[in-house]
């Protein structure tokens, strides 16, 4: 019931950007927390970003900071990620999820969509 669609990813240069949009059906994204994920071949799942539902604070891991910006568009039903300064260790797969009712939890409480692929290459 919780279904998410991740796009906005592609191909692009070390210095890029890129503009994800996580969309959802089923359900209001405005009642939770909304995380981005990302998975890498043979790496494990790596939480980059987070929303707060509760007070719009955002969270976001280390190496990722003052290049990534998450915002929520609430009429559209949408949150987004605007990635500057893409990197070639940022290529992966990226997912949206739910963290929670209130707060940022750092983990996944919903399933994986479908991703969409950033590759950042010369």
């Amino acid at each position: 019931q919780w279904k998410f669609v991740e796009s906005g990813g592609g191909l692009v240069q070390p210095g890029g950007s890129l503009r994800l949009s996580c969309s959802a059906s089923g359900f209001t994204l405005e009642r939770f927390s909304i995380g981005w994920f990302r998975q890498a071949p043979g790496k494990e799942h790596e939480r980059v970003s987070c929303i707060s539902n509760s007070d719009g604070t955002t969270d976001y891991v280390e190496h990722v900071k003052g290049r990534f910006t998450i915002s929520r568009d609430n009429a559209e039903n949408t949150v987004f990620l605007q990635m500057n300064d893409l990197k070639p260790e940022d290529t992966a797969v990226y997912y949206c999820a739910v963290e929670g009712l209130y707060h940022c939890s750092g983990y996944a409480q919903s399933s994986w969509g479908q991703g969409t692929q950033v590759t950042v290459s010369p």
